[in-house]
């Protein structure tokens, strides 16, 4: 696993996890997951090659999401 940076015209965003440049993971600690988490995890996706995210929050209750964005909708 290690750190990736992603550079965009407004700024950068930097995911968790990278794992074998084949998925992104994104860690919360939050009360339960929103779609704020969820947005931020698709916009990863969207500016990379990488398609499949997994979005953990370990907050009162462990939960677990999984997006995946398709390389055929990224331009």
């Amino acid at each position: 696993m290690r750190f990736i940076t992603i550079i965009v015209k407004l700024g950068f965003y930097i995911a968790d996890f990278i794992v074998e440049n084949s998925a992104i993971i994104e860690i919360k600690a939050a009360e339960s997951l929103c779609e704020e988490h969820e947005a931020q995890l698709t916009n990863y996706l969207k500016a990379t090659t990488i398609e499949v995210g997994l979005l953990l929050n370990f907050g009162k209750k462990a939960q677990f999401k999984r997006k995946v964005f398709s390389s055929e909708y990224k331009k």
